[in-house]
């Protein structure tokens, strides 16, 4: 039976942590959805038609590892902006989302425009400073000249693309549980989200 979790949120607030603990709890099939469109924007960087790559894209040519640099995600949330390139990406995320046994999506528009219909709904935040420092120390352990100021900038900038964008903008869903972790250890946000997940399951939320 297919139960659909779909989880929003800025950058590093967490949503990819708390999917993939979600994930594992309750056996479903988890979809980090930023990873079609950083792997669009490194094919993109590598010298491929971005819209070609979204057409076209297989995950499982590509390192992962590779995907995880500043300049990709760069590329990736203004490709991302590309109305065209959401529309070629779309369908394959829909069809992850109904698989049977549950599925786990985490994106930017999972809960208002891929599942509109998911079962549950959760939008994930953080201080701008909290994920600025997140996505710091990620980036501080293959570069070391990184600067804490040049990352908050891009993570507010991205803020403004994503939330301003004419095609599927960031926002939360109406029905979505909201869940900070500004303040929350890892273990503490991943124990709300489950927590809510399973009153939903069993119809108290």
């Amino acid at each position: 039976m297919a139960f659909t979790v779909a989880i929003d949120g800025p950058a590093a607030a967490g949503k990819g942590t708390i999917s993939q603990a979600v994930a594992q709890h309750f056996g479903f099939a988890h979809l980090d959805t930023g990873l079609l469109y950083r792997a669009v924007g490194w094919l993109h960087l590598q010298g491929q038609d971005a819209l070609a790559a979204a057409h076209n894209l297989d995950l499982s040519s590509i390192d992962t590892t590779a995907l995880r640099t500043a300049n990709v995600a760069e590329a990736a949330s203004k490709l991302a902006a590309i109305p065209d390139i959401r529309q070629a990406l779309s369908e394959f995320q829909k069809n992850f989302a109904r698989a049977p046994g549950g599925a786990v999506l985490d994106g930017r528009d999972i809960g208002t425009v891929i599942c509109p219909n998911a079962e549950a709904k959760l939008f994930i935040t953080a201080r701008a400073e909290t994920r600025a420092q997140r996505r710091f120390a990620e980036l501080k352990r293959s570069d070391k000249t990184v600067q804490y100021a040049t990352v908050l900038k891009a993570v507010l900038e991205r803020d403004a693309r994503d939330k301003t964008r004419a095609s599927a903008p960031l926002q939360a869903a109406s029905d979505a549980h909201h869940l900070d972790s500004s303040d929350l250890t890892i273990q503490q946000a991943c124990s709300d989200a489950i927590t809510y997940i399973a009153k939903i399951q069993r119809g108290e939320a």
